[in-house]
């Protein structure tokens, strides 16, 4: 298997320096050249990732089938267009011929994050006849019910700014392979194999890796099973706690069912372990019911702090940013116990 090959800088088009980011994908589309996709993630490690304009627009008629999307639609996207998650959203309007909406109010279709949406239902904004797509992290069966118990129609996708599209669904219980999406699960890590698929990056490497087959990864962990992709998260995203090495992914998958709200592991430093694991939860009451179901956990996976915040702190792109959480959990460094 081998790493994503670094790229020439000169051909691809870098859309995000744009005074338009949308047209400048739709012009390159019509060139036949290449873009290049700035991505920062929940890490904060920025890269530049480089895909033929095609690898989005084969996708366009499916999104647009699955989410109803067409001509005169109404479509709200909050988020920046640094995202590329919102900047394919917003090309796949423009293509379609669908009208930007200010405000869900207005819309008829949006594309959110999950935490996105959870601030909305919590503000009371409507979202009756609304076809929301969710995005960008896990989408909760408990999240997804609450939206449509509003009167939303909810999609939700997974997928990475390497791969594009991988598994589709109402929720992250029921995603299956998105259509021309062959996936594969490996010694736990979720290899994808499709037209979909980026060609590298343009200056410093990144996760992803390709093997000779076509498929390619980006270390996401998961299972596969009837066809129901369940994922669990970037299995590079570890913590290193006396000696040994705790995925986030394992921990978080653990014990998101316990809790009501959003919970997000990250390590702080500890005087004589390195790091250890910590939990953090935007419901209060999540404290207790996270630590009894932690106690089934092995002592190198149980989260030594829990943490309560109102809200977690996103990136630009609206994803949960975790190397600022970890950051201001760091201060004073936890004491030997």
């Amino acid at each position: 298997m081998t790493p994503g090959r670094r790229l020439l800088s000169d051909d691809p088009v870098d859309v995000g320096t744009a005074p338009d980011p949308v047209a400048a994908v739709l012009a390159a589309h019509a060139d036949g050249r290449r873009i290049a996709l700035r991505t920062s993630g929940s890490t904060g490690q920025s890269r530049s990732v480089v895909r033929t304009s095609a690898s989005w627009t084969r996708s366009f008629p499916t999104v647009a089938a699955l989410t109803g999307l067409g001509e005169g639609s109404r479509l709200h996207v909050p988020g920046p267009l640094s995202g590329t998650m919102n900047l394919f959203a917003a090309v796949l309007g423009r293509w379609v011929g669908a009208v930007p909406a200010g405000s869900i109010a207005e819309a008829s279709h949006a594309h959110l994050t999950p935490t996105a949406l959870r601030r909305v239902l919590d503000a009371g904004e409507p979202v009756t006849g609304v076809h929301l797509t969710v995005a960008g992290d896990r989408l909760t069966r408990r999240l997804h019910d609450r939206a449509v118990a509003a009167g939303a129609t909810v999609s939700h996708y997974y997928g990475a700014a390497e791969l594009s599209f991988v598994a589709w669904g109402p929720h992250e219980d029921e995603l299956r392979p998105f259509p021309g999406v062959e996936v594969s699960v490996r010694d736990g890590e979720v290899w994808v194999r499709s037209p979909f698929l980026c060609e590298g990056y343009d200056g410093p490497p990144g996760a992803l890796r390709r093997d000779p087959a076509g498929f390619a990864t980006v270390g996401d962990r998961g299972t596969l099973t009837d066809r129901v992709l369940r994922v669990a998260g970037r299995g590079s995203e570890a913590i290193t706690t006396g000696g040994a090495t705790v995925l986030v992914a394992d921990v978080e998958a653990a014990l998101r069912a316990a809790v009501d709200g959003e919970l997000v592991v990250v390590g702080v430093p500890h005087a004589e372990l390195g790091q250890v694991v910590a939990a953090v939860v935007t419901d209060a009451a999540d404290l207790d019911r996270g630590r009894r179901e932690a106690r089934a956990l092995v002592a190198t996976h149980r989260p030594r702090r829990w943490v309560h915040v109102p809200l977690l702190p996103l990136t630009a792109a609206g994803k949960v940013d975790r190397a600022a959480l970890a950051a201001s959990l760091a201060e004073p460094p936890v004491a030997a116990s």
